[in-house]
């Protein structure tokens, strides 16, 4: 674990799920970030017990549902709120993957144990983008000058960029960037990925490069 700035760290963790046909790495990304009211995890897998140090509040926000990683133990555990976007729907995974109605069952699996009032859109104080997906978040804090992208902007080892390959139905990498362009108004200093390492102002202006 390491503290990129004052009340802001980040962490790497293997994933549970990994597979050595995924173009990412076995080691997924989480943060932590203080606001000097709250302490908001995001994606959180193995948070390093002295980042729970304090009475602060403690809240998960997901970038996308499937990043749910250890919000469940963290709910239990700490009684933590979570701020996430709807799972995927059995007809939206019809029509992003082709899956037939047998297959899509239910819809994802995602976030089951999550009931509505459990969970709620986005903490208060921090500016939502859209992501690659309909239910994939990118989120703005302003106190940090820091932008945390998900899935939606990666770095597999080739500098941080959108996957197409993770684009589905009728979204285009034109739409992705058209999205998040107005994060260059912003005065981002950190860009915080699942997939990768943080990066810069300067990684996130190439990213969104025409």
């Amino acid at each position: 674990m390491r503290e990129l700035r004052h009340g802001v760290w980040h962490w790497t963790a293997p994933h549970p799920e990994w597979d050595a046909s995924e173009p990412w790495g076995p080691e997924v990304s989480s943060y932590a970030i203080d606001d000097g009211e709250r302490l908001l995890l995001f994606d959180p897998l193995a948070v390093p017990d002295e980042v729970l140090d304090g009475d602060r509040e403690v809240l998960i926000v997901l970038t996308a549902p499937w990043h749910e990683r250890d919000a469940e133990s963290l709910v239990e555990r700490l009684g933590a709120k979570v701020f996430t976007a709807p799972r995927d729907s059995a007809q939206q995974l019809m029509e992003q993957f082709g899956l037939t109605a047998e297959q899509a069952g239910d819809g994802s699996p995602d976030i089951l144990w999550l009931t509505d009032a459990d969970k709620t859109g986005r903490p208060d104080g921090i500016e939502v983008f859209p992501g690659h997906k309909h239910n994939d978040r990118v989120y703005w804090i302003d106190g940090k000058r820091a932008v945390v992208v998900g899935d939606t902007l990666v770095d597999f080892g080739d500098g941080l960029h959108i996957n197409e390959r993770w684009l589905t139905g009728d979204m285009t990498r034109a739409q992705v960037v058209e999205g998040l362009r107005p994060l260059l108004d912003k005065p981002v200093e950190l860009v915080l990925p699942a997939h990768g390492a943080p990066a810069d102002r300067a990684a996130l202006e190439r990213a969104l490069r025409a």
